[in-house]
């Protein structure tokens, strides 16, 4: 899908103009999650945009934060990158660059626009003020220049305690901005970090960080979410006076929110704490890995996001577009099997028992390049139960009743006559006959049948598992209640049904199940287990 927007306008000025002779863009996680959904319109916006100039993407994990950082997010965000189908330039840490950014820091001490702060987090907020009130400066504003160096040196080989003291920057207390009311730019963690170990006793803020970052790695337009808009103006302050080589442009553009799913980071982390999923990777989440497993492919993910555009407005769009990218995706690419998730046993007593037919199907009608495969008919079969009703309600059923007859995909008309039922008075079994004249091909035309419905043949079928899911938040729960309360106790349900003797378990493998929809087997699945998840359904109940 060609991308036009008002992002790709700017760069194609940019490049026009000489202001820059190669577009760079950057994605800059912070390692401290699985990326979901929202995130994906991110990424494919930086590595297309810079793909349209033969520019490059830079992969920068923002590890400021020593405290909530885990390799194992790392190892997933470099993965999720990859099963897009995207290689960075280059893959950097912003902890590659904190002496840079210390030496920065240094220099703005020294302009007599940035000071020690001993007013504690708290005290920090009452004297910011609100947004109808101005804020108030710190009695620790006008400290000396010597003096400030002497104390921010102090911080950084860990002279004191976390919270007692911050180095701010002077900008304007009465600003309308709450971001430019004198904002810190380094706070005391005393945690090892994963990459400079006991070195740091001091860590840069995001907004301090991320500007200097961005211009070290000569990022063009540093591309962010449209929350950022007010921090802008503090990205542009910390350009302008720490006078960097390379100047980036911060643009922001709309978020991607998706109906009736969590895009919040914290929420994903409380249901994997609250074991409400069992983790990250459960096909009940929006994160890329729980999309994956649940069957997704990265280039229907990568089709919807830029089915969506870009806006300087947050959009909201339903699940069922992203369904439409899959089934899009996978309609020629996989081979159609048939299932049965809820049986109901079909005898046909006039078909020889212990006889078994070896029938050819078409592996896909759409794509006759995936090849056929043989399929088995017997005197046992089993159905969907709800493809059976004793008695036909009106002309609109096209299913299995008594007195009428039906095609069995790809075989024979068979015509139900009987029914057996439990002590409860269920139906367990149909007795039905077949008409051998009416094999599909035969070229029998003499009599139209009630509808087509698949089959399993009961002596050579595998048994399955059937992972169906619904979403995760129920609806009918206020947004208030927490989360245990939203979360929707009917997300995902298993039934254990059969499939065609052809059927294959491989993990991960993909198929359309006839007149059901379209299914991925569980990383689990093992030919001797077989575990299938439902991806998107394109099954509808009879009304």
């Amino acid at each position: 899908m060609e991308i036009s927007n008002f992002i790709k306008t700017i760069m194609e000025e940019d490049l026009k103009s000489g202001k820059h002779d190669k577009i760079i863009t950057r994605f800059p996680p912070e390692p401290n999650a699985f990326l979901h959904i929202g995130h994906a319109r991110a990424i494919v916006t930086n590595f297309e945009l810079a793909k349209c100039f033969n520019g490059e993407t830079i992969l920068r994990f923002d590890d400021t934060n020593p405290a909530k950082e885990e390799k194992r997010f790392i190892d997933a965000i470099i993965n999720d990158i990859k099963w897009l189908g995207y290689t960075p330039s280059k893959i950097t840490f912003g902890s590659d660059y904190f002496d840079k950014d210390y030496e920065y820091a240094v220099e703005l001490i020294k302009q007599g626009i940035a000071y020690v702060d001993d007013l504690t987090k708290d005290e920090i907020k009452e004297y910011r003020g609100t947004l109808d009130t101005p804020g108030k400066e710190s009695p620790y504003r006008n400290r000396s220049v010597s003096e400030n160096l002497k104390l921010f040196e102090e911080m950084k080989n860990g002279l004191y305690e976390e919270g007692s003291k911050t180095l701010r920057v002077k900008i304007d207390m009465s600003s309308s901005n709450m971001n430019m009311r004198d904002p810190a730019i380094y706070r005391i963690i005393k945690k090892p970090h994963a990459h400079t170990g006991d070195k740091w006793n001091i860590y840069p803020l995001y907004d301090y960080a991320h500007p200097l970052q961005d211009a070290i790695e000569h990022v063009t337009h540093s591309l962010c979410s449209l929350e950022y808009v007010e921090h802008r103006p503090l990205y542009d302050w910390v350009i302008d006076n720490t006078h960097p080589e390379s100047i980036p442009r911060q643009i922001e553009f709309g978020r991607l929110n998706i109906e009736g799913t969590i895009l919040s980071k914290r929420y994903l982390k409380e249901l994997v704490d609250l074991k409400l999923v069992t983790d990250y990777d459960d096909p009940r989440m929006p994160t890329l890995v729980g999309l994956k497993r649940k069957g997704f492919t990265p280039e229907s993910i990568k089709e919807f996001i830029l089915s969506t555009g870009l806006s300087r407005i947050n959009s909201e769009i339903p699940f069922s577009s992203l369904d439409h990218y899959l089934m899009d995706d996978l309609k020629l690419k996989t081979v159609r099997r048939m299932a049965v998730l809820n049986p109901l046993k079909v005898t046909i007593t006039n078909y020889p028992e212990g006889e078994v037919e070896e029938l050819d199907f078409v592996n896909n009608l759409e794509n006759e390049e995936l090849g056929s495969r043989k399929i088995t008919f017997s005197r046992h079969l089993y159905i969907e139960k709800e493809d059976f009703i004793e008695v036909k309600p009106n002309n609109k059923y096209k299913r299995l009743s008594l007195g009428a007859e039906v095609r069995l995909m790809g075989s024979y008309f068979i015509k139900a006559n009987e029914v057996i039922k439990d002590e409860n008075g269920e139906v367990i079994e149909v007795l039905a006959t077949y008409d051998k004249n009416t094999l599909s091909g035969s070229g029998f035309n003499e009599r139209k049948p009630q509808g087509t419905i698949q089959y399993v043949d009961a002596s050579t079928c595998k048994k399955a598992t059937f992972r169906l899911f619904d979403s995760l938040i129920d609806p009918s729960v206020s947004e208030d209640a927490p989360l245990s309360e939203r979360f929707n106790k009917n997300s995902m349900t298993e039934v254990v049904g059969f499939v065609e003797n052809a059927y294959d378990g491989t993990p991960e493998l993909k198929s359309q199940l006839m007149r059901n929809g379209y299914y991925s087997n569980d990383y689990d699945s093992t030919q001797d287990n077989i575990i299938i998840n439902r991806t998107v359904s394109l099954k509808q109940s009879f009304k």
